[in-house]
């Protein structure tokens, strides 16, 4: 029977990361993953597929409604949905093809099953009729997370569906009707409204983007009106029920009815698809926790301490299945965090700057504490922020729309929290997420040489209306 030093059981972004770095620290590494592909979520299903999704759909859009500014002209536009999809299907091939690649570069043995746990050093992997016992010193859970739902409603997968079914749709929908305004239901949201469908989000809250500085919500409401998306914001979600068949009316192969209310009064509306988009949960089922006395919390999350250890002893959680954001980029931090604490190393991860993006056009990218928070806390700040409308580099491409908006103590001027909507905000971020973990003022950052044109000159004009209200080009 073989032994490895470590067994990671999930080979998303975290899992697969952890794997990676456990190899290159010398540790004899497995990965076990019950899909038939590796990447998880994120790659087959998630980041990688709604991202091609949205770049295709943004390209459509442009042409139907800026490239005559621009002088461009074209004869019959179209979609052709069935290529689209084939597009999105091989950017997400050549990207799993690459973690194979890396796989097998590192070393690392790829075990394919269902793990579950039976000792703190143990684990059964089934793949149909065949089973196997794995002897490992160090388990790291990396299982992630599955679409959530709400009570009263069933995800048939066919009308009433979850992401993962919007991801792979062959044909535009006539009527999306949404449920839940965040992240997932927004960037799936802006990618059929782009190809002509009629969207419809209805969110519970007050705003979209709940989680999120509420002036990034507002912005971003305004953009998708324009784009021809409606909102039934502080809507409880009623019922969801499909329609047959019907030979006559605009759903002709069956849809959906969405039914909510607010103070008192209800809508109906009527669509072909309803995409239920309302948050994800642990996937921590038949993973074999009880075997070993783990318990989940009332989230189905694993609880776990400074170091990511599980209640047992050499049994590690990362990514989806304990607290935190359920992003990517923060399970392959955590995957490398303990990778290099079981290598005897001393890293960190400053939760407070884990980047949150989001991918609909425009870009919506956030980083350190809300407005909201800091008023919360009883944090004296001061804020300052600059429109894209002010800047030549926003002109010039016809993306005026946003701001950035830069938060600051009053006292030290420490950036405390920095928050963008605009063109190409998912990667402008990172110049706030440098600056806060060195602790920079806005005023360094005011006092930087930032190229010109560009949209990273509209940061340096938030810090400077943060520093002392003087922005140069407002």
């Amino acid at each position: 029977m073989e032994k490895f030093d470590v067994t990671v059981i999930g080979s998303g972004p975290g899992g697969y990361v952890a794997a990676i770095r456990c190899a290159q620290l010398g540790f004899k590494t497995a990965i076990i993953e019950r899909y038939p592909t590796l990447g998880g979520t994120c790659l087959n299903v998630g980041c990688i597929p709604s991202k091609a999704w949205l770049d295709s759909s943004e390209h459509y859009y442009k042409m139907m409604h800026e490239f005559a500014a621009h002088g461009i002209t074209y004869q019959k536009p179209g979609v052709d949905i069935k290529t689209m999809s084939a597009r999105v299907a091989d950017v997400v091939k050549a990207n799993v093809d690459g973690i194979a690649f890396l796989m097998k570069k590192n070393k690392i043995t790829v075990i394919s099953g269902h793990g579950t746990i039976k000792t703190a050093t143990s684990i059964e992997v089934a793949n149909g009729n065949d089973k196997q016992i794995i002897e490992t010193g160090k388990i790291i859970i990396a299982t992630g997370s599955k679409p959530s739902s709400l009570p009263g409603i069933e995800i048939d997968k066919e009308r009433i569906i979850t992401s993962t079914e919007a991801l792979k749709l062959q044909e535009i929908p006539k009527h999306m009707i949404l449920i839940g305004g965040g992240v997932i239901g927004l960037e799936l949201g802006s990618v059929f409204a782009r190809l002509g469908a009629k969207v419809s989000v209805v969110e519970f809250m007050d705003g979209i983007l709940p989680t999120m500085d509420k002036s990034l919500g507002k912005e971003l409401q305004k953009t998708m009106k324009r784009m021809g998306v409606d909102f039934y914001l502080k809507h409880k979600v009623t019922s969801v029920t499909k329609t047959p068949k019907s030979p006559k009316g605009d759903f002709k192969n069956g849809g959906v009815i969405v039914k909510a209310e607010s103070d008192g009064k209800e809508i109906s509306l009527e669509g072909d698809y309803c995409l239920v988009a309302v948050g994800r949960k642990a996937y921590t089922a038949e993973l074999g926790l009880e075997n070993i006395g783990i318990t989940t919390d009332n989230r189905g999350m694993i609880p776990v301490n400074e170091h990511l250890e599980t209640s047992v002893p050499g049994v590690y959680a990362i990514g989806d299945v304990i607290k935190g954001p359920m992003l990517a980029h923060k399970a392959e931090e955590e995957g490398v965090f303990v990778a290099e604490q079981l290598a005897g190393q001393k890293p960190h991860i400053n939760y407070n700057l884990i980047p949150g993006v989001v991918y609909t056009w425009p870009e919506v990218a956030a980083v350190g504490q809300t407005e909201e928070q800091l008023k919360a806390a009883g944090i004296a700040y001061k804020t300052g922020s600059f429109p894209f409308k002010a800047s030549g580099r926003a002109r010039a491409s016809m993306d005026m729309d946003g701001f950035i908006k830069v938060l600051a103590d009053k006292e030290t001027d420490e950036i405390l929290g920095v928050h963008m909507i605009g063109a190409r905000m998912a990667d402008l971020v990172m110049e706030a997420v440098v600056a806060m973990e060195y602790r920079a003022s806005a005023e360094d950052i005011a006092r930087m040489c930032h190229p010109h044109p560009t949209y990273s000159e509209a940061f340096k004009e938030a810090c400077l209306a943060a520093t002392d209200n003087r922005p140069i080009h407002i």
